[in-house]
């Protein structure tokens, strides 16, 4: 896929397996790999753990940082990042100040929690999966935005992934 954007951001609420499909498609696409949670400062990781939502105040200065830190790459780079919003991808995409195309990992509920209640690693507790999902604002036909369901294998939904960048002409 050698026109493929340069940066893919792989997005969804808590528990919709961003990190797991970013660095599988990363992978599958010879790319960089960046996890938005890594560029947390200790206060949102801290916020969150405790069970608080975070809030716009809290996510500007992160989302600025992770899209600064992937526009910085020098070839492809698929990062995992929650942008739940228009608007946080507008700034993300502001920010890289570069074309991004956002892969939108999408699940039903029962789905996340089960997800979310088997991860033993992550600061994220089941209990923001409500906030998350209330915040979500679904990718529109106005944002170079892809959607794909997240009930297959890992495999399947990287499939699905690269079935719809090629089917949307991401790749040419």
């Amino acid at each position: 896929m050698a026109n493929t954007p340069r940066l893919i951001i792989v997005m969804g609420v808590c528990g919709s397996g961003k990190s797991t499909i970013a660095k599988m498609l990363a992978n599958a696409l010879n790319a960089d790999f960046l996890d938005a949670d890594d560029y947390h400062p200790a206060a949102n990781v801290a916020k969150m753990s405790r069970g608080d939502a975070l809030n716009d105040e809290d996510r500007w200065p992160w989302l600025k940082d992770f899209a600064q830190a992937m526009a910085s790459q020098s070839d492809v780079c698929v990062g995992a990042c929650s942008a739940l919003k228009k608007s946080y991808r507008d700034s993300l995409y502001s920010e890289a100040n570069e074309s991004v195309l956002f892969v939108h990992l999408d699940g039903n509920k029962p789905l996340l929690m089960e997800r979310m209640s088997a991860r033993t690693e992550h600061f994220m507790p089941t209990a923001l999966l409500d906030s998350q999902l209330a915040t979500l604002e679904m990718p529109g036909s106005d944002e170079c935005a892809i959607s794909v369901d997240i009930s297959g294998t890992p495999q399947q939904i990287i499939q699905l992934i690269q079935q719809q960048i090629k089917e949307n002409g991401y790749d040419k």
